[in-house]
């Protein structure tokens, strides 16, 4: 609740209530002890009439005794206004003695009450502090008699200068005037005008101790001499505000004269010539009908405004910008098909099917000339040359190229500029990117778009909708322009690391090229064709220096990175040039060549080896293939059996659909049991747990079924795994094998991991069309139908004792349903089997 304060404060722009005179109270009348109301914001003054407003609990226990005792009570203000629990140290040492006049309740714990000042007192100590507090007090009365010459001589001089502060303040009312005049007590007149007039709590608390009649006079006269000359002051300013106004109309109409003067004798002046150099400007820009009309009423409109004006700067910068942008300029595109190819090519090592589509473009635009411009996205994981390809594409075509970064963009502002009538308005980053690159036509960037975000400013993405979409981006729309910007000849290229961030709408309103990660011979191409000769330049060596022997490089690749991309080799082949750099800064000019034991030397231990043949030495172990945002990577999964219940437990952070097929991959086994050799009640007596390494990642799809179910087969008839074997494929209770998706992806990560064999559905084996040739020839792929089939080629023996015996369970094969959607990742850090 609100703390103990004045009610409705008003500085000094209103008089307080008329002062009784002082002595309302005799002294021996006033209790020896009284009760203590805080005061917050505020000093009451003997004689003075104060509304209040009580909320604290203390105050309120206070209040009711007094009026119920009809007793006085004492007021002294807070040393520290936030202070909610003041005590004997918080507050000042002279108060005012005041009687309640006046009490209503507000309200549950709310109470306004009025109080009259009577005399001063001064606190000697705190006798009670619950449940208020309490101290005694003493006495306190005027020093000066009121009869002295000099102190009547202080009071004419208050109440002249008084009326000269009540003079400068039209706000007061009339009747202050006559309520000084009608004061006669000295004393009474000080702590009339010490109440009212506008100074800080310290100062009028000063005046409040000052017993001596003639000091407080002098120090009331010393404040309101004060506020005199601070209003005359601040008078002086507005006089002088307002003279410079008028002052400003005149100087704008001896201008006005002055233009007409120049004009009639061909003299123009400054400024005239630049606005007719933005009027040359603007003709020479093609601006469209609309936009020139637009254009021109804005220029007429600038000249009629002062040069002085805010509004002349706002009106000048908009006509600049409409000038600068490209609204008919076109760069001339290279439609030179084989040109366009080996600069591609030369660029960038592999990524066809964004080569191929850029041809296909150049080959249209060839026979078509008014083709809109392509609105490509490129997805892929990070460091496989996405953002670098834009600027590829753009030499390759002859255009300009600009750069658009999106992520962490959470303002539709930034989309769609502000509008005029904020300060600092901009057009957005489309608009200033096309100024940026002079042309209508550039090869525009849009880099991370699934990075996107969205907060109470809007939506980044809803305002991308309308620049993306071929049917509305030949009149998209700035708030700044406020004009229609014709974007449909750009030739946009977005990137994006996943997918699933990215909006349905605008996802459908892209052309989408998945770019995949690297085999292990086209990370060695780019690392000879691009990387290595990169750093040589970047770290100031020459192949005088330095050579990377083909082993080296197979040393970095295999053992120091395990990634889609290139990045990180990039990183490991700087490391080694920086080594080298240090020689050669040394004196050491000789050329070193960097076998794999040096490489190994600078590097540092292996950071990544081959664990699928350790992982699979024992029974109960298999190896999956899982899809990442990084591209793909191996998923092992372990099981151990114990003395039990017959309880499964699992383990690894697992979702509720792997989960699932971990219980379908069991239901089976058991099914299954008889022919595989196991004992059927083999869960009566034992538990079984399934864990997936690498816990701290979340785990989620179908396509670890088979895995999981070939682990558990190990696991309960003692067979190992295949330790050059992988698999992936979804399981289902009657022991048939469903496709899933992702499979470039996982045979790629096999690959890198020197895994020989890939088990793969045979509703899969159209799928690795999009696998590169150096995969299919180094890779066996198994294709299974059935899980008997997989257990057959997972396992090192056979293990069904009558392999005729092996039908599926509960009627026999059946028709085989309808491949369910193989799903997408939720999150980026997120594998899906």
């Amino acid at each position: 609740m609100s703390d103990e304060k004045k009610k409705a404060p008003q500085a000094a722009t209103t008089m307080a209530a008329p002062m009784g005179p002082p002595g309302l109270i005799n002294k021996d009348d006033i209790p020896q002890v009284l009760p203590i109301l805080p005061l917050r914001n505020s000093v009451f003054f003997p004689g003075g009439v104060l509304p209040l407003a009580v909320g604290r609990q203390k105050t309120i226990a206070l209040i009711k005794d007094a009026v119920r005792d009809d007793q006085v009570i004492g007021v002294v203000t807070q040393r520290r206004a936030e202070e909610e629990d003041p005590g004997a140290a918080d507050l000042y040492s002279m108060g005012t003695v005041a009687r309640i006049v006046k009490l209503l309740k507000m309200g549950e714990d709310n109470y306004s009450l009025v109080v009259q000042g009577l005399a001063r007192f001064r606190v000697v100590e705190l006798v009670q502090e619950t449940p208020y507090l309490k101290s005694r007090v003493e006495a306190v009365e005027d020093r000066t008699a009121a009869e002295n010459v000099e102190v009547e001589a202080l009071g004419i001089n208050l109440k002249k200068l008084a009326r000269e502060v009540i003079e400068l303040m039209p706000e007061l009312p009339a009747a202050a005037t006559e309520l000084v005049e009608s004061i006669t007590h000295p004393g009474h007149l000080a702590d009339l005008i010490a109440a009212n007039v506008d100074v800080p709590i310290e100062e009028k608390q000063a005046v409040l101790e000052t017993v001596d009649l003639k000091a407080r006079m002098k120090l009331v006269l010393e404040l309101l001499n004060r506020k005199r000359e601070i209003l005359k002051l601040s008078n002086k300013i507005d006089s002088a505000v307002k003279g410079e106004m008028s002052k400003t109309q005149r100087e704008y109409y001896l201008r006005q004269q002055l233009k007409a003067i120049k004009e009639e004798l061909g003299e123009m002046g400054e400024e005239e010539e630049e606005l007719d150099e933005l009027q040359e400007r603007l003709k020479k820009a093609g601006l469209p009908p609309e936009v020139e009309k637009v254009a021109q009423k804005e220029l007429n409109r600038l000249k009629t405004i002062p040069a002085a004006s805010s509004e002349y700067t706002v009106a000048r910068t908009y006509l600049d910008w409409i000038a600068d942008l490209p609204w008919s300029k076109a760069s001339d595109d290279n439609l030179d098909i084989e040109n366009a190819r080996k600069i591609l090519d030369n660029d960038h090592f592999g990524i066809q099917k964004v080569k191929k589509r850029i041809l296909e473009y150049l080959a249209v635009r060839k026979l078509k000339n008014d083709m809109k411009g392509p609105i490509l996205c490129l997805v892929g994981p990070p460091g496989v040359g996405k953002t670098s390809l834009g600027q590829s594409v753009a030499r390759a075509v002859g255009r300009k190229f600009v750069r658009l970064s999106l992520g962490g963009v959470r303002d539709e502002a930034e989309i769609r500029g502000h509008r005029r009538t904020y300060v600092g308005a901009l057009p957005g980053r489309f608009i200033q990117n096309m100024k940026k690159a002079g042309t209508r036509n550039p090869v525009m960037m849009l880099d991370e778009i699934d990075k996107l975000g969205a907060d109470f400013r809007g939506d980044p993405s809803a305002a991308l909708l309308e620049v993306l979409d071929p049917e509305q981006n030949h009149t998209f729309s700035d708030h700044y322009l406020d004009v229609a910007f014709d974007l449909s000849k750009v030739m946009f290229i977005a990137t994006a690391n996943l997918l699933d961030p990215v909006p349905g709408p605008l996802r459908d309103r892209m052309e989408l090229i998945e770019l995949t990660g690297y085999t292990f011979d086209e990370k060695e191409q780019i690392a000879k064709l691009h990387l290595i000769p990169k750093q040589l330049r970047e770290h100031g060596l020459t192949t005088e220096h330095i050579e990377l022997q083909d082993k080296a490089l197979h040393t970095l690749i295999v053992s120091y990175t395990r990634e889609a991309g290139v990045r990180n080799l990039e990183r490991r082949i700087a490391d080694v040039c920086r080594a080298v750099a240090v020689d050669v800064a040394s004196g050491k000019t000789a050329k070193q060549v960097i076998s794999s034991d040096r490489a190994m030397e600078i590097l540092g231990p292996e950071r990544f080896y081959s664990e699928v043949a350790e992982r699979t030495e024992v029974p109960g172990v298999a190896t999956g293939l899982a899809w990442t945002a990084a591209g793909g990577d191996l998923l092992f999964i372990e099981c151990t059996k114990m003395i039990g219940k017959g309880g499964m437990t699992l383990t690894g952070q697992l979702g509720d659909v792997m989960k699932e097929s971990a219980q379908a991959a069991l239901s089976y086994l058991r099914s299954k049991a008889e022919v595989l050799g196991i004992n059927p009640n083999f869960l009566e007596k034992t538990d079984i747990h399934l864990h997936f390494p690498a816990g701290s990642i979340p785990k989620d799809g179908p396509s670890a079924g088979v895995t999981i179910l070939t682990a558990l087969t190990s696991l309960m008839t003692g067979i190992r795994v295949r330790h050059d074997t992988a698999m992936t494929g979804e399981a289902t209770l009657r022991g048939l094998v469903l496709p899933v998706g992702g499979i470039k992806e996982k045979v790629l990560a096999a690959h890198r991991a020197g895994i020989k064999r890939v088990i793969l559905p045979e509703r899969c084996r159209k799928d690795l069309v999009d696998v590169p040739e150096q995969a299919k020839k180094e890779v066996e792929f198994v294709f299974a139908s059935r899980m008997d089939e997989v257990l057959k080629d997972a396992l090192e023996t056979n293990p069904f004792k009558d392999t005729a015996a092996s039908g599926a369970p509960g009627g026999g094969d059946g028709p085989e349903p309808a491949a369910p959607s193989t799903g997408e990742v939720k999150t980026p850090t997120e594998i899906r089997v």
